[in-house]
């Protein structure tokens, strides 16, 4: 029973891991292609989405959490896996996985900010350098 639930909960985190990399994917490879140089950005993009992976399955297939099912506690007894439990531990594993993976991706896309912010103050510099007239494009609000 114990390896049956390691399964289930590594292909629950896997299945929510290529979840979240089709969904990110255009996004980071946008991020990316502004950030660092075309060429590097496949290599980056690529490293990402394999830290998605990892930090995805980690989270989610636990298996120092789940290893209580095969650990007998004080009195010599196993904790059993019944319905309930299987579906509070597929549950655990979604969030795990999911949550895994949010912090990863927060911590590139502030990285990523800060990397566009510095770039576009040297771009800026760099034109006023050049005596070019620097334009604020001005900010669009939605009609409410």
């Amino acid at each position: 029973m114990f390896l049956r639930l390691l399964i289930v909960t590594f292909v629950v985190a896997l299945a929510m891991s290529t979840l979240v990399v089709l969904l990110f994917y255009r996004p980071i490879s946008r991020i990316l292609t502004r950030v660092v140089a075309e060429d590097l950005a496949p290599s980056w993009r690529r490293y990402i989405l394999f830290a998605t992976y990892v930090v995805g399955i980690a989270g989610g297939a636990r298996l120092w959490d789940i290893e209580k099912y095969i650990t007998p506690d004080k009195e010599g007894k196993l904790l059993q896996l019944n319905p309930d439990r299987w579906i509070v531990e597929v549950y655990k594993s979604v969030i795990g996985s999911l949550e895994g993976i949010a912090w990863m991706l927060l911590v590139f896309f502030l990285f990523a900010l800060i990397a566009y912010v510095i770039e576009r103050g040297f771009e800026m510099r760099r034109l006023a350098a050049k005596g070019d007239k620097v334009e604020r494009v001005p900010e669009q609000h939605p009609a409410n």
